[in-house]
């Protein structure tokens, strides 16, 4: 037997490398979200390939909160990602580690450097600092501290510390190069003043680390092997090199950066989405519109759904955009034989079967899914009064209209074959009551002489269903605008969501919250967790059934 060709990505190679090589013995990942926010899509990716890594390799996967900035870290956003990360199946299992866990030995770093000399307290401000960086094609100009004596700065730095400056007043600054064509290495501020209390350590702190000096110290106290980052830090890597390395650690980590996960007209600024919650045009940062995990899980989509969708998107060091029918795709391909099929009339009609005994029902045994025989099989109440959609019937039919028009024949879903005989009108003209007859010896929607009947349409019992609110979703942007307007504001869809009252199977009365159903020829659907009551569910539509999107020969790229 020939041995197979795996393909490997990028990353991989490279942790092959450095297993082959002894640069390390084991494989060790993280993700470490800041706490000042909810996630979204791109962050799935990051989470799913940081994870998949671990298990590859029989590795550790840690789960860190980098919490260095408590003007904006909330524990509401530390819950909401504990909450995304388990819903999505990263299992950290007891390796959930926060950066303030870390401050005390953070401040032994900086006091390292001080001692060292690659390390001084800087009374300059923000903006003379930042007018002394210098720019892409001229050196900055050096820090009129940056020969200041060490034991100086090691007490002004415990001055800090003891709260004796105002916010701003003094930084610390490493001491690398000025005149270094990369900027990030021009002597970057690494702590700073802020009295602001920390959501975790309370008034404790004073003096908080900046994110580029607190990230590789906490990778390096984890043991992290393999620190994968999105492109945007590839020029802060000489920086997390630089301070791993003047800290001495043992086996220091390595950074690799790969591709962020853009997805076509969607929001995912927390700025942006935080101003349309504010506006109200949302039902806050879990709306099912918004591609954040919350939103997404509160939409019906499942983790096995993201899952695929970022399999499908690969992992590249090439920024590339994917569609958002891809992660449609998805969630239909996950859905499509794992949910019961149920009948739902979104714009409801009646039909009225004029031979068919009064007061009389029968229980019709319907196949919950036809391509999946184990998910079994319901009884369904038809009687002589049905809903239909209204789109099934017209009084003047164009050509090719197979559906439901006077005189013609149709076959009602799982029941029998009707024949429409006329319509019953209200003042204003609108139809309130559709007739027709039906054959009895079609039971189950065959003629026994072999007539052929091209229209199907489904319904619902008139007397016997549950009356519920469903909702239909469109994407949030205006699509042929496209996300932003020149003033920046979002091109915001006023169709985006459209409620109506609809009349479903009585069976789906007491399905629970996040429980999906296809309803047949309209979507998939699923209980909103929200909003919906006990014996009374609100539904969201997950999907449509139809779409123009084409899955490409090959998934995404593995350069």
């Amino acid at each position: 037997m020939e041995n197979e060709t795996v393909s490997r990505n990028f990353i991989e190679r490279e942790i092959d490398k450095d297993l082959s090589e002894g640069v390390y013995d084991h494989v060790c990942t993280r993700f470490p979200p800041e706490p000042n926010g909810y996630l979204h899509i791109g962050h799935a990716k990051s989470i799913l390939l940081n994870y998949g890594l671990s298990k590859e390799y029989d590795g550790e996967f840690h789960m860190r909160f980098d919490d260095t900035n408590p003007t904006k870290e909330k524990d509401e956003f530390v819950d909401s990602i504990l909450s995304d990360i388990k819903w999505l199946g990263a299992d950290y299992k007891d390796h959930l580690y926060f950066a303030s866990d870390y401050f005390d030995k953070m401040y032994e770093a900086a006091v390292k450097l001080i001692e060292k000399g690659k390390a001084y307290v800087s009374d300059l401000s923000a903006e003379k600092i930042k007018e002394t960086r210098g720019t892409l094609t001229e050196a900055g100009t050096n820090d009129p501290n940056r020969d200041r004596p060490v034991e100086e700065s090691k007490k002004l730095f415990e001055e800090m510390k003891a709260g004796k400056y105002e916010d701003g007043s003094l930084v610390l600054r490493a001491k690398i190069d000025m005149a270094s064509p990369n900027i990030n290495m021009r002597d970057p501020v690494i702590y700073r003043v802020a009295h602001i209390s920390h959501h975790r350590t309370g008034d404790k702190w004073c003096i908080y680390p900046m994110y580029d000096f607190a990230h590789p110290i906490e990778d390096a106290i984890e043991g992290i092997t393999h620190s994968i980052c999105t492109l945007e830090f590839e020029d802060h890597r000489p920086l997390y090199d630089w301070v791993v390395k003047e800290l001495e650690y043992e086996m220091p980590p390595r950074q690799i950066e790969f591709a962020k996960m853009y997805l076509t007209n969607v929001v995912t600024g927390k700025r942006y989405i935080k101003k349309l919650v504010e506006e109200g045009k949302v039902d806050g940062w879990d709306d099912p519109r918004l591609v954040s995990i919350a939103g997404l899980k509160r939409r019906g989509f499942t983790p096995e759904s993201i899952r695929m969708f970022v399999e499908l998107c690969g992992v590249s060091k090439s920024q590339a955009s994917a569609e958002y029918g891809m992660l449609e795709y998805c969630i239909r391909e996950d859905l499509k034989v794992k949910r019961p099929r149920v009948m739902a009339v979104l714009d409801p009609v009646k039909l009225v079967i004029d031979n068919y005994p009064e007061g009389q029902t029968e229980l019709l045994d319907v196949a919950n899914n036809l391509e999946n025989e184990s998910l079994g099989s319901r009884k369904v109440i038809f009687e002589r009064e049905l809903f239909i959609e209204a789109e099934d019937f017209m009084e003047e039919p164009p050509k090719k209209y197979f559906r439901l028009f006077p005189g013609n024949e149709v076959r009602l879903m799982n029941a029998y074959l009707v024949t429409c005989t006329g319509v019953e009108k209200n003042p204003d003209g609108s139809i309130k009551e559709i007739h027709c007859t039906y054959d009895p010896e079609t039971r189950g929607g065959n003629a026994p002489d072999g007539r052929k009947v091209k229209g199907t349409i489904h319904w619902v019992s008139a007397n016997h269903n549950y009356k519920g609110t469903v909702r239909l979703y469109e994407n949030l942007i205006d699509e042929e605008k496209g996300v932003y307007n020149e003033e920046g504001e979002i091109n915001f869809n006023p169709d985006s969501l459209k409620v109506c009252e609809a009349v479903i199977e009585e069976g789906v009365k007491s399905a629970k919250a996040f429980e999906s159903f296809q309803f047949v020829r309209n979507g998939f659907y699923t209980v909103d967790y929200k909003d919906s009551a006990e014996n009374e569910p609100v539904f969201n539509r997950i999907v449509s059934l139809k779409s123009s999107f084409k899955l490409p020969a090959q998934g995404g790229g593995a350069n």
